[in-house]
């Protein structure tokens, strides 16, 4: 299955809604540039249904070279974007694989 693009997504929106395919563009970039425009301020985001992105500081630690196990290396502490699902999204993914068996 191919990843879902944000052409794909727009075309998909644009057939549902009667848009145009420029127009839903325009409207899903600018609500990605809103929520990086946020997140570099400091705030979170809260979708209901969806999930919570926030800025974590990930604390300054000492790494190791896998190609030289023996040296040391200083990773300085930076943010990272963390995404924490909400409850619908959880109920979605929490529901166990089904497989189908295996004929020998």
């Amino acid at each position: 299955m191919p990843n879902l693009t944000k052409r794909n997504l727009a075309v998909k929106i644009a057939t549902e809604t009667g848009l145009t395919q420029m127009q839903v563009l325009d409207v899903i970039q600018k609500t990605f540039d809103g929520i990086v425009e946020a997140l570099r301020e400091g705030q979170s985001l809260e979708f209901r249904r969806f999930g919570v992105f926030d800025v974590k500081v990930r604390k300054a630690r000492i790494g190791r070279n896998p190609h030289q196990p023996d040296q040391d290396i200083m990773i300085p502490e930076h943010r990272v974007v963390r995404f924490r699902p909400g409850k619908e999204m959880k109920a979605i993914f929490d529901k166990p694989v089904v497989r189908p068996a295996k004929q020998d």
